[in-house]
């Protein structure tokens, strides 16, 4: 028995003496910067992970450090290779704010104007051009929640490091504690792209501008081996500078080309991907890129081999947690922002239990503000749950000059111009004003304070005037008494609203008001009679609710939009008479879906009526043309010209099949059926009955900086009359 307890302790002393003498070498592995080219990282680690190799340590710069921080927080080669697979190329690039975001008065103020620049102290300036680069910050911040609480990167499953520069002084910044996804950002932030990122009092900026293969930061933490992916460009011939841009690069990779010859020399394997021929934005080709990295990894197995272990094959995946209970939210000062403005943009509050997507959605609808010129956060463990810190860097633009133009068949030509200012009077608040010059002079004054999750303020005072050709049942019969079937009527209408809004189920738009509006139609081509044939002031009050979801406001692909509203008319100066206490109540619902690549079917349904004692027939449901802005309850209608179909109700619906003959080249077809008339919902018998007008069109339109360019050629089976469109720009 002693033999046996003798020789057993003479083994294990033996193992952990050959333990001492041959330990496991530190493997360090060094991702350089490379925009797209980076992702050929990927393909690298897959073969990493196949040998089972353990990496000890990670340093990256710009693209290597957001591949490497996602490593590094537990990711596999597997899981990246999907994660990046899944990405919107576009969205990444253009720093992309979905439509949804963005609130009713800001979608409006989107879809209008074709130029925006910002005005200050009676100067002009011009747009930054930088994207914030909130897109890719809120995805880097949802792929490393599970580290989310991690402040020294030591800390994390691999070790990790990456590079920044500081804009001001040009030091290179080691970063390798804090929030990972603000400092894997920083690493990044690409100039002419990309803003700076604000960090502890610094300005950071792209890390390759300094030092774009930090292989110096791993050898000083002692690693043993260190495993070099090098993705940067050579210099390029006389042939390949093109342009102003390329000759930058090649005076940036002067320095750089001269580094690497001791960089290389430091690391023990140096893998250099083909990828001659992409450039640092050719996301889209990702998985030919990762290929490469493989294919040039494996002819690395046998320099890799011997620090591999068949038995530690990296397969583990992190389980996505998709559910964030915040305990608090917290935010820095703000000048002119109130604590219900913010949590009403987040659309969740403390002490609520929220997914990463509603997270990502709150962040994007702070940015859809363009109120702050920063936006950052991370999260601090509680005792039962996160308080969300967030650190908003209020926008020092709070003026603007907007411009746009648009034409169509009803108002005509039109120049919008628009002056917006920001923080006028209150907290939260915004004025503009637009002046609309051309064949119809208009204009658009709004005024709105926003409380968020609270009851909001607005007020606005809309002029609207045009000249049109209209029927006889729009008016009453006796102004036709010396006319044929139509007059040409110059139509003026001021508005002033006073209104109530907040936020329904996080959703809807829910509001009230009060309307004082002077209404004046006359005719210079009426004979023996007033030219003026209405000249009145009404007052009303109204309530509605809207929702609205499209991905865009023109050609949208995806979601679904519904409005209704009631309006009472109490008083009116009466200039004909003949005014009793009515109300309108009307209601539209619409959704878009594709059926399949670049085909879109959209579905559209609305309806109204008046009830009460009777009904004023210029408040009346007026259907025809097309491509213009509604005003009261004039609307579009294929097949006939414009102010064509009258009465104080009417049900409609429209089909339209849109097909994207190429990027932002649309054809399109549709179908409209209508019943319009009076007391048309009395009976039940007259809700159910084959429509009395229908209308065709056939289409194209194209998307332009200044809007929509469209033409329609339209007829009804009914008239055997053809009308062709034409509207260009955003209608205003």
């Amino acid at each position: 028995m002693k033999k046996l307890l003798l020789f057993v302790s003479l083994l294990i002393f033996t193992q952990i003496s050959l333990g001492q003498e041959n330990p496991r070498p530190k493997v360090g592995l060094v991702l350089s910067g490379g925009g797209a080219k980076g992702l050929a990282h990927i393909g690298v680690l897959k073969v990493i992970d196949s040998l089972g190799i353990k990496v000890d340590y990670i340093a990256g710069t710009s693209m290597g450090a957001i591949v490497g921080g996602l490593y590094a927080s537990g990711y596999n080669a597997e899981q990246l290779d999907s994660i990046f697979s899944r990405i919107d190329v576009d969205a990444l690039l253009q720093d992309y704010t979905p439509r949804e975001s963005k609130s009713f008065y800001e979608k409006r103020n989107d879809e209008i104007y074709a130029l925006t620049l910002p005005f200050n102290k009676f100067k002009l300036g011009l747009p930054s051009g930088l994207s914030k680069g909130l897109y890719n910050f809120n995805l880097i911040s949802s792929l490393t929640q599970q580290v989310s609480h991690i402040r020294d990167f030591d800390e994390l499953p691999i070790p990790f490091l990456c590079i920044a520069t500081d804009a001001e002084t040009g030091e290179k910044v080691v970063l390798d504690s804090g929030v990972l996804a603000q400092n894997m950002i920083a690493s990044g932030a690409l100039p002419t792209l990309y803003s700076p990122v604000e960090m502890n009092g610094r300005l950071l900026i792209d890390g390759g501008v300094v030092d774009n293969y930090p292989v110096e930061e791993l050898k000083a933490r002692g690693l043993d081996i260190i495993i070099g992916v090098d993705v940067q460009d050579g210099l390029k011939t006389r042939e390949e500078l093109k342009g102003v841009t390329s000759v930058l690069a090649q005076i940036n990779n002067f320095s750089m080309i001269e580094k690497m010859e001791g960089k290389q020399k430091a690391t023990n394997i140096y893998i250099k991907p083909d990828i001659k021929g992409y450039t640092v934005v050719a996301f889209d080709k990702g998985n030919e890129i990762i290929a490469k990295g493989k294919e040039k990894a494996l002819e690395f197995i046998k320099e890799l081999a011997p620090y591999g272990n068949s038995n530690l094959k990296n397969d583990k995946r992190i389980v996505f947690q998709d559910s964030i209970y915040i305990k608090d939210i917290v935010f820095n000062n703000l000048d002119n922002y109130t604590r219900a403005y913010i949590v009403g943009k987040l659309k969740f509050k403390r002490n609520s239990k929220i997914s990463n997507s509603q997270l990502q959605k709150g962040i994007l609808n702070l940015n859809a503000t363009q109120n702050f010129s920063a936006i950052n956060y991370s999260f601090e463990k509680m005792q039962d749950g996160d308080k969300l810190i967030l650190q908003l860097k209020e926008n020092e633009n709070n003026t603007f000059l907007k411009f746009g133009l648009h034409y169509d068949d009803l108002f005509k030509s039109g120049i919008l111009l628009n002056y917006t200012k920001k923080r006028l009077i209150a907290k939260n608040d915004v004025a503009s004003l637009d002046v609309i010059l051309g064949d119809n002079i208009r204009y658009n004054f709004d005024y709105y304070i926003d409380n968020g999750f609270y009851w909001s303020f607005g007020f606005n005072s809309k002029l609207t005037t045009f000249n049109r050709n209209i029927t006889s049942n729009i008016t009453d019969d006796a102004v036709f008494n010396t006319t044929a079937n139509a007059i040409n009527v110059d139509f003026f209408d001021l508005s002033n609203q006073a209104y109530l809004q907040t936020i329904f189920a996080q959703k809807f738009s829910l509001g009230g008001g009060l309307e004082f509006k002077v209404l004046r139609l006359e005719s210079e081509t009426l004979e023996n009679t007033d030219p003026v044939f209405e000249n009145s002031d009404y007052l009303s009050v109204f309530g509605f609710v809207k929702y609205d979801s499209f991905d865009k406001k023109y050609f949208p692909r995806t979601g679904w939009n519904f409005n209704s509203e009631i309006r009472s008319y109490l008083y009116s100066s009466d200039y004909k008479s003949n005014f009793e206490r009515f109300s309108v109540a009307k209601a539209d619902f619409g959704f878009a879906q594709p059926v399949f690549k670049n085909m879109t079917f959209k579905f559209q349904t609305e309806g109204g009526f008046a009830f009460g004692e009777r009904s004023i027939s210029y408040f009346d449901f007026i259907l025809g043309g097309y491509g213009f802005q509604q005003v009261n309850n004039i609307k579009p209608f294929y097949g006939y010209d414009f102010l064509s179909l009258a009465g104080d109700s009417y049900v409609k619906l429209l089909l339209t099949a849109d097909y994207e003959i190429f990027k932002k080249h649309h054809l399109n077809f549709s179908a409209n059926f209508a019943n319009v008339g009076n007391k048309i919902f009395d009976t039940i018998e007259t809700w159910f009955v084959q429509p009395n007008y229908s209308g065709y069109s056939f289409g194209y339109g194209m998307e332009t900086v200044i809007g929509p360019v469209e033409i329609k050629h339209s007829w009804s089976p009914e008239t055997k009359d053809h009308h062709t469109w034409f509207s260009v720009g955003f209608w205003f």
